[in-house]
């Protein structure tokens, strides 16, 4: 049963609770930047994700403190509209968190969490240099949303210029997930880290028959899941009659046939278990074809 909730009926920060702890995991952007007087800032904001390529945009959001109080970031750039976007990874992670704290807007929170400060090249904050990827970048329009505490501001920055670690790059000049090894916030004291087994992948889905094409003993299955459908749905065209007879007669299926005249069980409930395990496997048709040999 689900429970209604009126963001209206809460105070801001209980509604926050539930909105930090659902809309997850978020990206980290560990933002670096500059005020008119020189004093650096670093600090990260989930509230952060990418938002065009052509030209590239990244937008992150500096909420405002408990008191209604604008965060250093957010007044740095109002002064200088430039700042460096870090990402972090596993390593970085309890430094990056250090940096959190509130310290005053004149303390260097690169000195704090004992980071690296490297000079940028086209904008005047540094880079953080144990980042495996920095993004330069100019800010394009300062966005606000709200006033008072917890009210964001959209920073929309161009990216002028990225930095990356070589280690981390594939072959085609993507970052390799594994070796990034990206961290991200939950709700709470919660991160997520984005390595080992917490990586799949799922296919770019091709103009498939669509899970409604799918007959109903199969659709309202006990045993698929809505991840085994949407694989089935995305296969171009259902089997022919033929396919299900030849594989039907081929006799692949003759164990699970034998295990059902024994009464143990129900031969549907067998097939459909069958092509659960051939999905996890990634064979679509083969499992469609045991399900349609009914």
């Amino acid at each position: 049963m689900n429970q209604t909730i009126d963001p209206a009926d809460l105070k801001p920060h209980e509604f926050y609770r539930l909105l930090n702890s659902a809309v997850a995991p978020r990206p980290i952007a560990f933002v670096s930047t500059i005020g008119a007087d020189g004093h650096v800032n670093l600090a990260p904001y989930s509230f952060f994700n990418v938002f065009g390529f052509n030209p590239p945009i990244l937008v992150f959001s500096p909420s405002r403190n408990r008191h209604g109080h604008k965060k250093h970031s957010l007044m740095n750039v109002e002064e200088v509209p430039e700042v460096v976007v870090n990402v972090v990874n596993h390593r970085m992670v309890e430094q990056m968190s250090l940096s959190s704290a509130e310290f005053d807007r004149h303390v260097n929170e690169f000195t704090k969490a004992g980071f690296t400060e490297v000079a940028s090249e086209r904008v005047r904050p540094p880079r953080v240099l144990e980042s495996p990827v920095s993004f330069e970048c100019v800010v394009r329009q300062l966005l606000p949303v709200g006033d008072g505490p917890g009210a964001g501001t959209l920073v929309i920055c161009e990216v002028m210029l990225a930095h990356v670690n070589e280690a981390i790059l594939t072959e085609n000049g993507t970052a390799d997930p594994h070796k990034l090894d990206l961290v991200g916030r939950l709700g709470g004291d919660w991160y997520v880290r984005a390595s080992h087994d917490a990586l799949f992948e799922v296919a770019r889905p091709q103009m498939g028959i669509g899970i409604d094409q799918l007959p109903s003993g199969i659709r309202h299955s006990n045993i698929l899941t809505g991840n085994d459908l949407g694989k089935l749905g995305s296969l171009p065209v259902l089997p022919s009659a033929e396919e299900i007879n030849g594989y039907r007669q081929s006799g692949v299926l003759d164990e699970l046939v034998a295990e059902a005249r024994t009464g143990c069980q129900h031969l549907p409930d067998l097939l459909h278990l069958r092509a659960k395990q051939l999905l996890a496997e990634g064979k679509v048709q083969e499992a469609l074809l045991t399900l349609l040999a009914v």
